[in-house]
């Protein structure tokens, strides 16, 4: 097991929290917890705890929206062909079938498209936009991708096709000159909210396009409204909310802040799934072994924020999203086509969507397969080579490596190693195509500015990024990324860090209220990731055992206080199992969790790390 520092959090001013407790009537730790996210005052409590539609920003404070919707309004008045063009990935499809689900509401003269991953590769291709002219297209709105699609966009304007762009990728030095260009990301754009993902972009047109035609807005107060206003804000939410399961799936799948409006657009979207999931995302968490009620959906309260109860026998999480839907709408663009995707999302026939479902999870086990394989080979070939153990970073190259699973292949290598790590095959043009992924002290998308002149092609952010270069050129970026890596990081920033938001108690802080109030924090996600806890002096309870082939459950209890144990599961930490179970005394980093199992639900310690006393 890789030795972890732990880092306990102390970025935060005493009095605050003490302020904070008192005014919210909690106790030190929940309102530590609330400070460290930025939480410090009764009414940033109230709205943390109490997401509402309200609390959505103005879409036309983003710049460009006017011209947007200006421009999709003519082309609907005029009965243009449009087309709703997106990336491959979960956001890009989701983004995609939301825009499009929504035009059908107004036009019947509509297209879609996804670039093919191995013979087009990311963003606005050449080849689609040549689809478009010869199928009659005269709009495109491009989603999650396109903010440094420049070439492209003019190469479309020549054949006669207007594009409105909406991406939150950072904006190269370039805009491209759309008739649109929406990305809260750009430097002049005033919009409040940066971390939108794709589909919430898509989501922002929708709702703008809503507030053009009814004169209302999702963020009025309803008291500031009269009667026939009220109505038409009602009837407006009430189509918004059909749209947002799909934004919570591309906020949850594609890991963006999980703060202020994504707040709002998860806890609502994921209200939507529990309660009226659309056939596709039903068929698909049936192969999570995530089934529906027997007794049919749950009975809608009188308004579009009102409480409605769960379809599904466990309330539904954005973990279940990122592990569960995510990976299978992913494999069908990595394996197959993400078409696919699209269709399922798009699908309101249960039987079709069964079927779609069923295809796209025999993707998800054939990429399972491709990228278990590849991630043993390159684990061999680090082993097996005491140069590349050495080095800072891991650069590896095989052009038999399926091109959908690289990144998948990156991030493993990133958990079993924590170093920064590409993995390159061969693309059908003859370029070496790779994904980059990054650990935490590591800025990749900048070491990637200091190779550019020996890359054809590179985009992303600091964790993560793809990467396009000539074979003859491999060898020498191994060599630059190797310097690059080795300047910027020492000894120390290669140990993964377990950040731990407390130290607590567990017979005099796991109350029910507190852990009432924890739930509350709910929806987790990047920026409001679910606590880390650290309790010391534990011992397991005699019924520590190996599940699996390298998890460790157990029952810790706190030896000076011996209140109260709880169950325990240590995701590939078996190699603890011998100290544990000759009762050796540790100290536990862990997350609480609801655990689901034959109907019933208990609380059970998420271990991230163990530390054994001497």
């Amino acid at each position: 097991m890789k030795q972890k520092r732990w880092l306990i959090r102390n970025d935060y001013d005493v009095e605050v929290v003490e302020g904070l407790a008192k005014k919210l009537n909690v106790d030190r730790i929940i309102a530590t917890l609330l400070v460290e996210r930025g939480v410090t005052t009764f009414e940033e409590a109230r709205r943390f705890f109490r997401p509402s539609l309200e609390q959505l920003h103005d879409p036309f404070l983003m710049q460009d929206m006017h011209q947007a919707i200006a421009r999709i309004d003519k082309a609907l008045v005029n009965h243009e062909r449009i087309m709703v063009y997106g990336d491959y990935d979960v956001d890009g499809t989701s983004a995609v079938a939301l825009l499009y689900s929504f035009l059908q509401t107004q036009s019947d003269n509509l297209d879609f498209y996804i670039p093919d991953r191995e013979n087009e590769g990311y963003g606005i291709s050449f080849r689609g936009i040549d689809y478009a002219k010869e199928t009659g297209v005269t709009l495109i709105i491009a989603l999650d991708c396109g903010i440094k699609a420049v070439e492209q966009v003019d190469y479309a304007t020549e054949c006669g096709i207007d594009f409105i762009i909406g991406d939150h990728h950072l904006p190269g030095e370039e805009i491209p000159r759309a008739v649109a260009v929406l990305d809260p990301k750009r430097n002049d754009c005033p919009y409040p909210y940066k971390e939108l993902s794709g589909c919430g972009i898509g989501f922002k047109i929708v709702e703008a396009f809503m507030e053009h035609r009814t004169g209302v807005r999702a963020c009025d107060n309803p008291d500031d409204l009269d009667d026939t206003e009220r109505e038409l804000r009602e009837k407006m939410l009430l189509i918004l909310l059909h749209y947002l399961d799909l934004v919570a799936v591309s906020i949850a799948s594609d890991i963006v802040p999980i703060t202020e409006e994504n707040r709002v657009l998860a806890t609502f979207g994921l209200k939507v799934i529990n309660t009226h999931p659309r056939p596709g995302l039903e068929a698909i968490l049936r192969y999570g072994h995530i089934s529906p009620k027997g007794n049919g959906h749950g009975d809608k309260s009188s308004t579009a924020e009102g409480h409605v109860n769960n379809y599904f026998e466990k309330e539904l999480t954005i973990s279940d999203l990122v592990f569960l839907v995510g990976p299978r709408i992913n494999a069908a663009g990595r394996i197959h086509s993400a078409f696919d995707s699209v269709r399922l999302m798009l699908c309101d026939n249960k039987a079709t969507a069964s079927k779609l479902a069923e295809e796209i999870n025999n993707y998800n086990m054939e990429r399972k397969g491709l990228d278990t394989a590849a991630t043993e080979e390159a684990k061999r070939r680090i082993e097996s080579n005491a140069t590349l153990k050495a080095r800072k970073s891991i650069v590896l190259f095989d052009e038999e490596w399926h091109k959908g699973v690289v990144g998948i292949v990156a991030s493993r290598l990133v958990e079993a190693y924590y170093k920064p790590t590409i993995i390159f095959t061969r693309s059908t043009d003859d370029m070496i195509v790779g994904s980059a992924r990054s650990i935490k002290e590591f800025d990749v998308h900048t070491a990637l500015e200091q190779c550019a002149d020996l890359l054809e092609h590179f985009g992303g952010h600091r964790c993560a990024a793809g990467v396009s270069l000539r074979p003859e050129n491999l060898d020498i970026f191994i060599e630059r990324f190797e310097t690059v890596v080795a300047s910027s990081l020492d000894s120390a920033d290669m140990v993964p860090e377990v950040e731990v938001d407390a130290e607590i108690s567990f017979a005099e802080n796991l109350t029910p209220k507190f852990l009432r109030i924890l739930k509350q924090f709910a929806p987790f996600g990047p920026e409001n990731n679910v606590p880390v806890f650290l309790s010391r002096h534990m011992v397991d309870t005699g019924y520590a055992r190996i599940v699996g082939s390298r998890h460790l459950k157990f029952n810790a209890i706190q030896l000076d206080e011996r209140s109260h144990s709880y169950p325990a599961i240590a995701f590939q930490m078996g190699e603890c199992y011998s100290q544990m179970k000759a009762g050796q005394p540790f100290d536990l980093c862990y997350q609480l969790e609801e655990n689901y199992w034959n109907g019933k639900t208990e609380i059970q310690l998420n271990v991230k790390d163990i530390k054994f006393q001497e």
